[in-house]
Protein backbone atom coordinates (compact mmCIF):
# COMPACT_ATOMS: atom_id res chain seq x y z
CA UNK A 1 0.00 0.00 0.00
CA UNK A 2 1.31 3.39 -0.94
CA UNK A 3 1.85 6.16 1.55
CA UNK A 4 -1.18 8.10 0.31
CA UNK A 5 -3.32 5.01 0.64
CA UNK A 6 -2.20 4.54 4.22
CA UNK A 7 -3.15 8.15 4.99
CA UNK A 8 -6.59 7.73 3.50
CA UNK A 9 -7.12 4.49 5.41
CA UNK A 10 -6.04 6.16 8.64
CA UNK A 11 -8.46 9.06 8.07
CA UNK A 12 -11.28 6.64 7.37
CA UNK A 13 -10.51 4.71 10.51
CA UNK A 14 -10.40 7.90 12.55
CA UNK A 15 -13.72 9.15 11.15
CA UNK A 16 -15.30 5.75 11.74
CA UNK A 17 -14.09 5.67 15.34
CA UNK A 18 -15.31 9.20 15.97
CA UNK A 19 -18.71 8.40 14.47
CA UNK A 20 -19.06 5.21 16.50
CA UNK A 21 -18.05 7.04 19.64
CA UNK A 22 -20.53 9.85 19.00
CA UNK A 23 -23.35 7.40 18.38
CA UNK A 24 -22.50 5.51 21.55
CA UNK A 25 -22.35 8.69 23.60
CA UNK A 26 -25.62 9.92 22.10
CA UNK A 27 -27.27 6.58 22.72
CA UNK A 28 -26.08 6.56 26.30
CA UNK A 29 -27.18 10.19 26.77
CA UNK A 30 -30.68 9.46 25.55
CA UNK A 31 -30.77 6.43 27.79
CA UNK A 32 -29.72 8.55 30.74
CA UNK A 33 -32.23 11.21 29.79
CA UNK A 34 -34.96 8.60 29.59
CA UNK A 35 -34.00 7.25 32.98
CA UNK A 36 -34.02 10.75 34.41
CA UNK A 37 -37.48 11.47 32.98
CA UNK A 38 -38.79 8.16 34.30
CA UNK A 39 -37.32 8.87 37.73
CA UNK A 40 -38.87 12.36 37.82
CA UNK A 41 -42.24 10.99 36.71
CA UNK A 42 -42.20 8.28 39.37
CA UNK A 43 -41.18 10.84 41.98
CA UNK A 44 -44.02 13.17 41.03
CA UNK A 45 -46.52 10.33 41.12
CA UNK A 46 -45.30 9.23 44.53
CA UNK A 47 -45.06 12.82 45.84
CA UNK A 48 -48.08 14.86 44.61
CA UNK A 49 -47.01 17.68 46.90
CA UNK A 50 -43.83 18.10 44.87
CA UNK A 51 -45.86 18.11 41.67
CA UNK A 52 -48.15 20.77 43.05
CA UNK A 53 -45.23 22.89 44.18
CA UNK A 54 -43.62 22.57 40.77
CA UNK A 55 -46.84 23.55 39.02
CA UNK A 56 -47.25 26.57 41.26
CA UNK A 57 -43.67 27.67 40.64
CA UNK A 58 -44.10 27.27 36.89
CA UNK A 59 -47.44 29.12 36.95
CA UNK A 60 -45.93 31.92 39.00
CA UNK A 61 -43.03 32.24 36.56
CA UNK A 62 -45.35 32.31 33.55
CA UNK A 63 -47.58 34.90 35.22
CA UNK A 64 -44.62 37.11 36.06
CA UNK A 65 -43.47 36.90 32.46
CA UNK A 66 -46.94 37.76 31.22
CA UNK A 67 -47.21 40.64 33.68
CA UNK A 68 -43.89 41.99 32.44
CA UNK A 69 -45.15 41.87 28.86
CA UNK A 70 -48.49 43.48 29.71
CA UNK A 71 -47.03 46.00 32.18
CA UNK A 72 -49.90 45.13 34.57
CA UNK A 73 -50.27 42.74 37.53
CA UNK A 74 -51.90 39.38 36.85
CA UNK A 75 -54.58 38.24 39.32
CA UNK A 76 -56.07 34.89 38.32
CA UNK A 77 -58.01 34.80 41.61
CA UNK A 78 -59.63 38.20 41.05
CA UNK A 79 -62.79 36.46 39.93
CA UNK A 80 -63.34 35.42 43.54
CA UNK A 81 -63.95 39.09 44.40
CA UNK A 82 -66.64 39.46 41.76
CA UNK A 83 -70.27 39.40 42.83
CA UNK A 84 -71.54 37.52 39.82
CA UNK A 85 -73.27 34.24 39.00
CA UNK A 86 -74.42 32.73 35.75
CA UNK A 87 -78.24 33.03 35.80
CA UNK A 88 -78.45 29.68 34.01
CA UNK A 89 -77.05 28.06 37.16
CA UNK A 90 -79.97 29.31 39.27
CA UNK A 91 -83.32 27.59 39.81
CA UNK A 92 -85.85 28.56 37.15
CA UNK A 93 -87.79 30.96 39.37
CA UNK A 94 -84.68 32.82 40.50
CA UNK A 95 -83.31 32.99 36.95
CA UNK A 96 -86.60 34.45 35.71
CA UNK A 97 -86.51 37.13 38.40
CA UNK A 98 -82.84 37.89 37.69
CA UNK A 99 -83.40 38.37 33.94
CA UNK A 100 -86.45 40.58 34.57
CA UNK A 101 -84.59 42.81 37.02
CA UNK A 102 -81.58 42.95 34.70
CA UNK A 103 -83.74 44.18 31.85
CA UNK A 104 -85.74 46.67 33.90
CA UNK A 105 -82.83 48.25 35.76
CA UNK A 106 -80.29 47.90 32.96
CA UNK A 107 -77.83 45.94 35.06
CA UNK A 108 -75.82 42.95 33.85
CA UNK A 109 -77.64 39.68 34.59
CA UNK A 110 -74.64 38.02 36.27
CA UNK A 111 -74.36 40.36 39.30
CA UNK A 112 -78.14 40.54 39.54
CA UNK A 113 -78.24 36.74 39.59
CA UNK A 114 -75.81 36.67 42.52
CA UNK A 115 -77.97 39.15 44.43
CA UNK A 116 -81.15 37.23 43.65
CA UNK A 117 -79.56 34.01 44.91
CA UNK A 118 -78.40 35.73 48.09
CA UNK A 119 -81.82 37.33 48.62
CA UNK A 120 -83.51 33.95 48.39
CA UNK A 121 -81.08 32.45 50.91
CA UNK A 122 -81.48 35.36 53.31
CA UNK A 123 -85.25 35.28 52.88
CA UNK A 124 -85.43 31.61 53.84
CA UNK A 125 -83.11 32.18 56.80
CA UNK A 126 -84.98 35.23 58.11
CA UNK A 127 -88.51 34.20 57.12
CA UNK A 128 -88.83 37.11 54.70
CA UNK A 129 -90.14 37.01 51.16
CA UNK A 130 -87.04 37.27 48.92
CA UNK A 131 -88.98 39.33 46.39
CA UNK A 132 -89.61 41.88 49.15
CA UNK A 133 -85.86 42.14 49.76
CA UNK A 134 -85.27 42.58 46.03
CA UNK A 135 -88.04 45.19 45.83
CA UNK A 136 -86.37 47.24 48.58
CA UNK A 137 -83.03 47.07 46.75
CA UNK A 138 -84.76 48.19 43.58
CA UNK A 139 -86.47 51.19 45.18
CA UNK A 140 -83.54 52.16 47.37
CA UNK A 141 -80.62 52.01 44.93
CA UNK A 142 -81.76 50.61 41.59
CA UNK A 143 -79.11 47.95 42.27
CA UNK A 144 -76.23 50.43 42.44
CA UNK A 145 -73.89 49.04 45.16
CA UNK A 146 -72.08 52.40 45.45
CA UNK A 147 -75.14 54.61 45.82
CA UNK A 148 -75.17 57.19 48.60
CA UNK A 149 -78.05 59.43 49.63
CA UNK A 150 -77.97 63.02 50.78
CA UNK A 151 -78.36 61.87 54.40
CA UNK A 152 -75.60 59.22 54.26
CA UNK A 153 -77.49 56.01 53.43
CA UNK A 154 -75.16 53.77 51.45
CA UNK A 155 -75.09 50.74 49.21
CA UNK A 156 -77.71 48.46 47.73
CA UNK A 157 -80.03 48.57 50.72
CA UNK A 158 -79.22 52.21 51.56
CA UNK A 159 -78.31 51.41 55.15
CA UNK A 160 -77.26 54.34 57.32
CA UNK A 161 -73.67 53.20 57.79
CA UNK A 162 -72.83 55.64 60.59
CA UNK A 163 -75.88 54.44 62.51
CA UNK A 164 -75.32 50.71 62.01
CA UNK A 165 -71.53 50.50 62.21
CA UNK A 166 -71.82 47.77 64.83
CA UNK A 167 -73.52 45.48 62.32
CA UNK A 168 -70.72 45.98 59.83
CA UNK A 169 -68.10 44.84 62.35
CA UNK A 170 -69.05 41.26 61.45
CA UNK A 171 -67.90 42.01 57.91
CA UNK A 172 -64.62 43.73 58.66
CA UNK A 173 -65.75 47.31 59.25
CA UNK A 174 -67.95 50.08 57.87
CA UNK A 175 -66.35 50.02 54.41
CA UNK A 176 -68.12 46.70 53.87
CA UNK A 177 -71.17 48.87 53.17
CA UNK A 178 -69.89 48.97 49.60
CA UNK A 179 -69.60 45.21 49.33
CA UNK A 180 -72.91 44.17 47.73
CA UNK A 181 -73.41 40.97 49.72
CA UNK A 182 -72.38 42.50 53.06
CA UNK A 183 -74.66 45.49 52.53
CA UNK A 184 -77.50 43.18 51.60
CA UNK A 185 -77.06 41.08 54.72
CA UNK A 186 -76.90 44.09 57.02
CA UNK A 187 -79.90 45.62 55.29
CA UNK A 188 -81.94 42.45 55.78
CA UNK A 189 -80.99 42.43 59.48
CA UNK A 190 -82.18 46.04 59.85
CA UNK A 191 -85.36 45.29 57.88
CA UNK A 192 -86.21 42.30 60.06
CA UNK A 193 -85.72 44.36 63.20
CA UNK A 194 -87.91 47.16 61.82
CA UNK A 195 -90.73 44.77 60.94
CA UNK A 196 -90.53 43.12 64.35
CA UNK A 197 -90.64 46.51 66.03
CA UNK A 198 -93.41 48.09 63.96
CA UNK A 199 -95.66 45.09 63.42
CA UNK A 200 -97.27 44.99 59.94
CA UNK A 201 -95.13 45.09 56.83
CA UNK A 202 -96.05 48.63 55.87
CA UNK A 203 -95.17 49.86 59.35
CA UNK A 204 -91.84 48.05 59.15
CA UNK A 205 -91.08 49.75 55.86
CA UNK A 206 -91.85 53.14 57.40
CA UNK A 207 -89.40 52.33 60.17
CA UNK A 208 -86.82 51.16 57.65
CA UNK A 209 -86.95 54.42 55.73
CA UNK A 210 -86.82 56.45 58.94
CA UNK A 211 -90.39 57.77 58.78
CA UNK A 212 -91.85 55.89 61.74
CA UNK A 213 -93.04 59.04 63.51
CA UNK A 214 -93.74 61.12 60.42
CA UNK A 215 -97.20 61.63 58.98
CA UNK A 216 -96.01 60.82 55.46
CA UNK A 217 -93.27 58.48 54.24
CA UNK A 218 -93.20 60.10 50.82
CA UNK A 219 -94.89 57.12 49.22
CA UNK A 220 -91.97 54.84 50.05
CA UNK A 221 -94.01 51.90 51.35
CA UNK A 222 -96.38 52.07 48.39
CA UNK A 223 -93.47 52.01 45.93
CA UNK A 224 -91.82 49.05 47.64
CA UNK A 225 -95.06 47.07 47.89
CA UNK A 226 -95.91 47.79 44.25
CA UNK A 227 -92.52 46.51 43.12
CA UNK A 228 -92.89 43.58 45.48
CA UNK A 229 -96.19 42.68 43.81
CA UNK A 230 -94.61 42.86 40.36
CA UNK A 231 -91.71 40.66 41.42
CA UNK A 232 -94.04 38.07 42.92
CA UNK A 233 -95.86 37.93 39.61
CA UNK A 234 -92.57 37.52 37.76
CA UNK A 235 -91.52 34.74 40.15
CA UNK A 236 -94.85 33.02 39.48
CA UNK A 237 -94.11 33.02 35.77
CA UNK A 238 -96.55 35.74 34.75
CA UNK A 239 -95.60 38.26 32.06
CA UNK A 240 -94.88 41.65 33.63
CA UNK A 241 -93.73 44.66 31.56
CA UNK A 242 -90.39 46.17 32.48
CA UNK A 243 -91.06 49.65 31.10
CA UNK A 244 -92.94 50.91 34.14
CA UNK A 245 -91.37 54.11 35.42
CA UNK A 246 -89.65 54.08 38.77
CA UNK A 247 -90.20 56.87 41.24
CA UNK A 248 -87.32 58.58 43.04
CA UNK A 249 -85.81 56.89 46.07
CA UNK A 250 -87.02 58.47 49.30
CA UNK A 251 -84.09 57.42 51.44
CA UNK A 252 -81.60 58.97 49.04
CA UNK A 253 -83.24 62.37 49.29
CA UNK A 254 -82.65 65.01 51.92
CA UNK A 255 -85.33 64.94 54.63
CA UNK A 256 -88.40 67.06 53.90
CA UNK A 257 -88.59 70.11 56.21
CA UNK A 258 -90.94 69.35 59.08
CA UNK A 259 -92.50 71.33 61.93
CA UNK A 260 -90.22 72.16 64.83
CA UNK A 261 -91.65 69.38 66.95
CA UNK A 262 -90.98 66.76 64.27
CA UNK A 263 -87.60 65.07 63.93
CA UNK A 264 -85.96 64.71 60.52
CA UNK A 265 -85.70 61.38 58.73
CA UNK A 266 -81.98 60.96 59.36
CA UNK A 267 -82.42 61.73 63.05
CA UNK A 268 -85.18 59.15 63.22
CA UNK A 269 -82.86 56.50 61.84
CA UNK A 270 -80.26 57.43 64.43
CA UNK A 271 -82.88 57.24 67.18
CA UNK A 272 -83.89 53.77 66.00
CA UNK A 273 -80.29 52.66 66.34
CA UNK A 274 -79.96 54.17 69.78
CA UNK A 275 -83.11 52.42 70.90
CA UNK A 276 -81.89 48.98 69.99
CA UNK A 277 -81.92 48.55 66.20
Amino acid sequence: MTASGKVVASVRTFVSDVTDGFLEITHNSFALLGLAVAFVALTLVARPDLRQTGEEELRSWLQSRQAALLAAPIEPDAIERATATNPKDLPKEQATVAYWLSKKYRVAPEPIAALVSEAYELGARNKLDPTLILAIMAIESSFNPFAQSAVGAQGLMQVMTRVHQDKYQHFGGHLAAFDPVSNLRVGVTVLKECIARAGPLEGGLRYYVGAANLEDDGGYAIKVLAEHTRLRQVAAGRPVPTNQTQGPMLSTQAPTPAPAATTSTSDKVAMLSDSGL
